[in-house]
């Protein structure tokens, strides 16, 4: 290899580490917020006192993400100007509103209502309490939502003008929110953050009933994950089987590299579902591959004799890397209908009165907490690296994009970059362990929203 593909190859795995780091952290919050707003209003309407022990318990946890998110985004945002110097020069006329909005609309309200929601409790009135925790839920939607808008029109980009140096702008300001690929990704990624954070809790639950069977606030968070979660994969079914029709519209080669179809199918059959395969790049065909004939046709054109393009009708400079993205694509459906069926049988044994004494399922759920974060990561294996060689599909490569860079400097950086992160995360996640094993305080040290003004009032709204 080149001095200039190894700076490309180690810019893009630079920003692939910062930004798998970051899209974990700004899932969980803003798939945990929706649930603290939940928990606070079955505590204040509903007089339940699991549902407060389970908000206190997981507002920490959401405070210390925002914390550590905020600091990962603004490391992975300053490699726009470093590393992707060109790429910034040339399509900042889009990226560039779209996450000064993000910082200035979403990231102030989120970061700053945190503290008031962390340490506003007992402090402020319950009901304020309350709208602060709704407006950090809504903080991090409308955060998504500018961050994703970005990434759609980079994924399938509309209304621009380009001038003769190659510069972009938005014909007009909607045109920033415009890209057709946006209310599907949007929707998708949403409601990914949702999942991934119902089966984390409903796995963190199910580890305290096994070591704390009595413990009211665990059995609180397990039931309300499980119902969350059972109800809200079908619905991820559908929006991810609606953006497969827009990426076979607008990405027919990362769909192709989704499916390893290196040729069509002879007339009169369908698309066959690839179970197992090892796709080989330079050859061309698949090794070990394990399939049924015409499935996949169903699910990709809804019958049973639809095609799709095949990559061998792409030029092979513009064909994306098949094989992690035809893995990355298996791996998030197939832990996506393992956490539904594990979710739906554990609803089952609820309505039967018998969850909590079945403890293979329960270790099941344990098992699988850290599952939906890595079905959400391998969809972004596949959006990113199926776009590929474009990082704007089809108008401009990423090898266009990268800063010309030397190559020590970035040795040293992404070392550097690695290190950092991976004990921040790791001491992190060694927190969070200790953190869900210990025990819940006892009511009398949990203060209630109820105002306090003096400490004579802090003593008398204890429980």
């Amino acid at each position: 290899m080149t001095d200039a593909e190894w700076v490309l190859l180690l810019s893009r795995g630079q920003f692939a580490l910062t930004m798998g780091m970051h899209i974990t952290l700004a899932a969980l919050t803003l798939g945990l917020a929706p649930f603290l707003v939940w928990f606070e209003a079955r505590w204040l309407w509903g007089r339940q006192h699991a549902a407060r022990e389970a908000l206190h318990f997981w507002i920490k946890i959401f405070a210390l993400t925002v914390a550590i998110g905020a600091v990962s985004g603004v490391v992975m945002e300053f490699q726009f100007g470093t590393n992707w110097a060109p790429f910034s020069h040339k399509v900042g006329g889009f990226i560039g509103p779209l996450l000064f909005f993000e910082v200035l609309v979403a990231f102030f309200m989120e970061s700053a209502l945190t503290g008031v929601m962390l340490f506003g409790m007992g402090k402020i009135r319950p009901g304020v309490h309350f709208a602060v925790t709704c407006l950090v839920a809504l903080g991090a939607l409308i955060s998504a939502f500018w961050i994703l808008a970005a990434n759609s029109w980079m994924q399938t980009p509309v209304n621009y003008h380009r001038d003769g140096n190659g510069i972009f702008s938005p014909v007009d300001w909607l045109a920033l929110i415009s890209a057709p690929s946006f209310p599907l990704r949007f929707a998708h990624m949403v409601l990914a953050s949702y999942i991934a954070v119902a089966v984390m809790i409903a796995g963190v639950a199910a580890w305290r009933v096994l070591h704390r069977p009595d413990e009211k606030a665990a059995r609180c968070m397990f039931v309300c994950a499980i119902w969350f979660a059972v109800v809200a994969l079908p619905v991820q079914f559908v929006v991810g089987d609606r953006h497969g029709e827009n990426t076979l519209r607008y990405q027919p080669a990362k769909l192709a590299a989704m499916e390893a179809t290196w040729y069509p199918p002879s007339p009169g059959e369908g698309e066959p579902l690839r179970l197992f395969a090892i796709p080989d790049q330079r050859a061309r065909l698949n090794h070990s591959e394990l399939a049924i004939p015409d499935i996949g046709s169903l699910y990709l054109r809804h019958n049973l004799t639809g095609h799709i393009k095949s990559l061998s009708e792409f030029p092979a400079a513009d064909r994306p890397p098949v094989l992690p993205v035809f893995f990355a694509f298996r791996i998030m459906v197939g832990l996506g209908l393992l956490m539904f069926f594990s979710q739906l049988a554990a609803v089952i044994q609820h309505l039967r009165g018998r969850l909590y004494a079945s403890r293979r399922l329960l270790w099941l759920m344990v098992i699988l907490t850290p599952a939906g974060f890595i079905a959400m990561l391998s969809g972004w294996v596949v959006t990113e690296m199926g776009r590929q060689p474009w990082i704007v599909q089809d108008l401009l490569r990423t090898a266009e994009s990268v800063s010309a860079l030397p190559l020590n400097w970035l040795i040293i950086s992404c070392c550097s970059v690695a290190v950092v992160y991976i004990l921040a995360f790791g001491y992190g996640l060694r927190y969070f362990l200790r953190y869900i094993a210990a025990p819940l305080p006892a009511g009398d040290e949990v203060v209630s929203t109820k105002i306090v003004t003096s400490p004579a009032g802090r003593e008398a709204w204890k429980d």
